[in-house]
């Protein structure tokens, strides 16, 4: 039975003005239901196309929304509600016997994420920032992951899985695919970067510690090619233009070093100095700019910019970071940097054109180090593991 806020208070006492806001303001089962189905016909379409018919899928919809609302810790992102209802309701096992799970866990998660949006739950207790998820991907990792966008509403997420081989997962725009293993040796966690549509390029550490690469032309993967190096972390990889690459590894001293592929060859490994305390990573904005981020011996972010014709010099972002940091470009001059930080949660810190901001806690709970791509003036994706080893997932729309 659903436990009702309030339903318990003695006769006659008072609610306080700040709960009677809080519940003049939540939406009721039935209001949410009604949203659903009309602003959401698509998700009905989704569990229809996995074979369930639409009563089905709408009284499933409704215990979610009811337990939403009525028993969940809303405080809580939206895959961690959907883990605790489906230990309270485990009946709703029975039907990936039936149905395709990942579906069926994909839809149910989204459910809580719009009922969330609606009362100003989820993200970890924050406000909301506009930021939608966490969401399960399921999967089971063995590093953190890597991703890379070759059009709009494209995504590609690489992890490294059993038996340290390569897996792919990607978002064709509509829906997820399975888990394709691209086989491998890795020790490390994968890079990924696309220069032009329906081309990516990975990059690991292999079992001698030297950089391998993969890459798809559009229409089969490559073997995996041996670069060379002696990688202490995994890599990072930026592209400035079509058919231009460059892979930034932490190696030897615990420096920073870089390898080019500049449209027809491979440049020697050039030494970019440093004290580097994580791997690398890397974005690129325009054809003359390179960002490169890391976690310093102070636990601090640390950055270093190519600028078309030198290098800077190290400088400290600040901050507590417990993992290596990933970083995204929206659009000319414009930064997005992801760290795992004090209780595991995802944090932001942005470079708006003229200043950096102030770290933003987006809640989550991670366990490895975030990866982060933008396919759009408007679109942020990010990647992590979460405390199942799964695949986790947040997006930004606007």
């Amino acid at each position: 039975m659903y436990h009702y806020p309030y339903h318990n208070l003695p006769y006659g006492d008072a609610v306080p003005p700040e709960h009677m806001r809080n519940m003049r303001q939540r939406p009721s089962l039935q209001q949410m239901m009604q949203t659903i189905r009309t602003e959401h016909s698509n998700l009905y379409t989704q569990m229809e196309q996995a074979g369930l018919n639409r009563g089905l899928a709408d009284y499933l919809f409704s215990l979610v929304v009811g337990y939403t609302l009525n028993q969940a810790n809303t405080n809580l992102p939206a895959y961690q509600i959907y883990n605790q209802f489906h230990a309270q309701v485990p009946w709703i096992g029975f039907l990936f016997n039936f149905y395709p799970e990942n579906v069926l866990d994909r839809v149910l998660i989204r459910i809580i994420e719009i009922v969330l949006n609606a009362i100003g739950g989820g993200n970890g207790g924050q406000p909301d920032q506009g930021w939608i998820g966490w969401e399960s991907l399921g999967g089971t990792l063995t590093s953190a992951p890597a991703v890379a966008s070759w059009q709009p509403n494209r995504l590609d997420v690489f992890v490294r899985g059993t038996g340290q081989n390569l897996y792919h997962k990607w978002w064709n725009g509509n829906s997820w695919s399975n888990w394709e293993n691209l086989g491998g040796t890795l020790t490390s966690a994968p890079a990924a970067v696309s220069w032009g549509p329906n081309r990516i390029d990975v990059f690991a550490r292999g079992t001698n510690q030297s950089l391998y690469h993969k890459w798809w032309s559009g229409s089969n993967w490559s073997d995996w090619e041996n670069l060379g190096g002696t990688l202490t972390s995994g890599p990072a990889v930026s592209s400035r233009r079509s058919n231009r690459l460059d892979v930034f590894v932490r190696g030897t001293g615990n420096r920073l070093y870089m390898k080019s592929w500049n449209g027809s060859s491979w440049g020697d490994w050039i030494n970019l100095g440093g004290n580097l305390n994580s791997e690398p990573a890397a974005v690129s904005w325009n054809a003359n700019r390179i960002d490169v981020f890391a976690r310093g011996q102070n636990n601090d972010l640390i950055h270093k910019w190519w600028n078309g014709s030198s290098w800077s010099d190290w400088e400290s972002l600040g901050g507590t970071l417990t993992s290596g940091p990933a970083v995204s470009s929206r659009r000319a001059n414009h930064l997005d940097v992801f760290v795992r930080g004090t209780g595991n949660r995802l944090y932001k810190r942005t470079w708006n054109g003229s200043r950096w901001t102030n770290w933003e806690n987006l809640g989550g709970t991670l366990t490895s180090s975030p990866a982060a791509v933008s396919w759009g003036p408007n679109r942020t994706d990010v990647f992590a593991r979460g405390q199942n080893q799964d695949l986790i997932h947040l997006y930004r729309n606007q």
